[in-house]
Parts: C-alpha cells; sequence; structure tokens
C-alpha cells in the first residue's frame, strides 16, 4: 500500500482546501491504475470540520500508524512539502522503517500515475 504524504497544514483554509483536493485527485488516479492508497489528508481534510486541529502534533499518532502498515511512502511534491512539518516527519518515519521513499511532482500527478513517473529521491 502507497502512503501518500502531502503538504496540509496551513493559515489559509483556500489553501488547505487547495491541498486537500489535489491529494483527493492523485488518491483516486491511484486507486484507477490499480495501486492501493491511503492518503491521511483526504481522511483527515473532513473531520477538521468537526473540530478536530490541522496541525502535525495532533496527526502524528495516527499517521505513524498508517506508515507502519503501508509498503512505501510517495510524496507529493506540491507547493509547501519541503516546509511541511507532517511531511518531512514522515520522511523521516518511513525511513526509520526502512520504507522506500518516492517524489512525485505535481506536474507528473495530472495524468494516471505510475510508479514509473514517481521517482526515487531525497527530500531537503
Amino acid at each position: 500500500m502507497i502512503y501518500l504524504a502531502s503538504p496540509y497544514s496551513h493559515p489559509d483554509p483556500a489553501v488547505r482546501e487547495r491541498r486537500f483536493r489535489t491529494a483527493c485527485r492523485l488518491a483516486a488516479a491511484f486507486l484507477r491504475a490499480g495501486m492501493l492508497v491511503f492518503s491521511p489528508i483526504a481522511h483527515s481534510h473532513p473531520l477538521v470540520e468537526f473540530g478536530l486541529p490541522t496541525d502535525w502534533r495532533f496527526w502524528e499518532r495516527y499517521d505513524r500508524a498508517h506508515l507502519e502498515r503501508c509498503d512505501e511512502v510517495v510524496v507529493l511534491m506540491m507547493d509547501g512539502w519541503k516546509e511541511s512539518a507532517g511531511v518531512q516527519a514522515e520522511v523521516r518515519i518511513a525511513r526509520e522503517l526502512g520504507k522506500p521513499v518516492r517524489f512525485l511532482g505535481v506536474e507528473e500527478a495530472h495524468g494516471s500515475p505510475t510508479l514509473a513517473h514517481v521517482g526515487p529521491g531525497v527530500a531537503s
């Protein structure tokens, strides 16, 4: 199963909504391509409307449990991914767990993603 890491937290709700929709679009593309994917943003964003916080401190335990169960992590390199405390922590945890980490550019994510499009890389 692919764990789709993508930035979310931002003071502007419109940015959070755009990030949510981008993560959902890519998760749907992976599923259409026959790949199993878990996107923490696709699941957690709707829950925020019920009073849950948006910060990594709150979601770390939940995301760590999913990272332990996934086979690999794909980082969606959309605006804010390098600055995202959550994404950087997800990459760190994945590497601690020995999971492969791959990086996918937003421009590559517009079609049907395949693992050929998802390249290995290093978070900086």
